[in-house]
């Protein structure tokens, strides 16, 4: 539910100016999906949203530019999304693991104790296999659903 909830406050955002928590709340609901105001305020913690001014001047929820950063990058520099166990593996293309993992280490995932990066490879050791699954899989949404 959680992760539903997540996805669904990322597509939210990315869709239209969010000022509130409250017009959040409502906008979920309209989804199907019902919070209260503090499983909310975590939700956006956890999302590490920010509110910044938009190019109206309007101020509303984004990720931050790290997160943003992320991204982007996932989208042209990896190429593979795989785990073993407690540690996934993102195969990148040449040259570009080492500023990617600078980027993954930016937003601070939850589960993540460490990232190593050679020339084409990352590394990112997570506290169990699950995380290592819900990861991978959050990984895999946000760079080949794009592509």
């Amino acid at each position: 539910m959680k992760n539903r909830r997540h996805d669904a406050i990322l597509e939210i955002i990315a869709e239209k100016p969010v000022a509130t928590q409250e017009v959040l709340i409502s906008l979920l609901k309209e989804k199907g999906i019902k919070t209260t105001q503090a499983t909310l305020s975590r939700d956006i913690q956890q999302l590490s949203l920010v509110k910044q001014r938009d190019e109206n001047g309007v101020y509303r929820y984004t990720l931050p530019a790290a997160a943003v950063a992320e991204k982007s990058l996932f989208e042209e520099a990896v190429v593979s999304v795989d785990y073993a166990m407690n540690t996934i593996v993102l195969k990148c293309r040449a040259g570009m693991a080492q500023g990617t993992c600078a980027a993954i280490d930016s937003v601070k995932h939850e589960g993540v104790v460490g990232t190593i990066a050679g020339d084409d490879t990352i590394f990112i050791l997570v506290r169990s296999e699950a995380d290592a699954k819900k990861l991978s899989k959050k990984f895999r949404s946000e760079i080949f659903s794009r592509r």
